[in-house]
């Protein structure tokens, strides 16, 4: 990999998925097929990789297992496969984090690229007017921060790359499709002009919003550390990652990722 994500975990390739290293634990890899994914494309019939990626929830040192679960933490590993879904680059469907019963809020996702390059899609709501729409793109060592509540899917920005990340979220952690299903994908549409990443704006919303395109912010407000990987900064400090399942820990309110 590119980034070094700071245990012994590296995306797989065929199959689809992770091999980790001693003393690292790791569920079977669930495998996202095109078929669960196509009602959120632009072009639902379109032909690509299946399956497009591979989810190993729950992942990290045996050492902190225990830890994990005391503070309520989940590490997440996500390979995608290279390619593209018709005109658009490979790419989760998108979803909102439901509700959380430990903490009785939706809770915020923090993301870590360690191959290829990721867009991170988002918009303050699955509702008809989906508020502030960003597109953040990030590559290897890079994070982008995901605010509770807030609609988002993860796009691969360049096709000819297998994308790799992890990323810190709650353990009772659950996903909500209904809004970004009901307008059949978020406010806007990411299309591939050659292996170039353009926008399309999705009509089924009433009200369009403008994209906002961006690298990563300085998420140093929050308690992170540019160019540390963050399971390391969890295993060092693990309060500087304690607002993802306790996000009453900040101030959410006009926050650009």
């Amino acid at each position: 990999m590119s980034w070094d994500p700071g245990f012994a975990i590296a995306p797989t390739a065929a199959p689809l998925g992770f091999r980790c290293g001693p003393g690292v634990f790791a569920p079977a890899p669930e495998l996202r097929r095109l078929d669960a994914i196509r009602a959120s494309l632009r072009d639902p019939g379109c032909a690509g990789p299946d399956p497009v990626y591979a989810i190993c929830m729950d992942v990290g040192e045996e050492a902190c297992r225990a830890d994990l679960a005391a503070r309520n933490l989940l590490f997440g590993a996500v390979a995608y496969a290279a390619g593209r879904l018709g005109g658009e680059p490979v790419r989760s469907q998108g979803h909102v984090h439901a509700v959380s019963p430990s903490c009785g809020a939706s809770t915020a996702e923090l993301y870590e690229i360690w191959s290829g390059r990721a867009v991170i899609l988002m918009q303050e709501s699955d509702g008809d007017d989906p508020g502030r729409c960003f597109a953040v793109e990030a590559g290897p060592g890079e994070t982008v921060v995901v605010p509770p509540g807030w609609a988002h899917a993860t796009i691969s920005a360049d096709p000819r790359q297998a994308l790799a990340f992890g990323a810190w979220c709650v353990r009772d952690f659950g996903f909500d499709y209904r809004g970004v299903r009901a307008h059949r994908g978020l406010a806007w549409f990411p299309c591939l002009a050659g292996d170039t990443l353009a926008w399309e704006a999705n009509p089924r919303y009433p009200r369009r919003r403008e994209l906002v395109r961006k690298p990563p912010a300085d998420y140093h407000a929050l308690g992170l550390r540019a160019g540390v990987p963050i399971w390391r900064q969890y295993r060092e400090r693990p309060e500087a990652v304690m607002w993802v399942p306790q996000p009453a820990r900040c101030d959410w309110a006009g926050f650009v990722p």
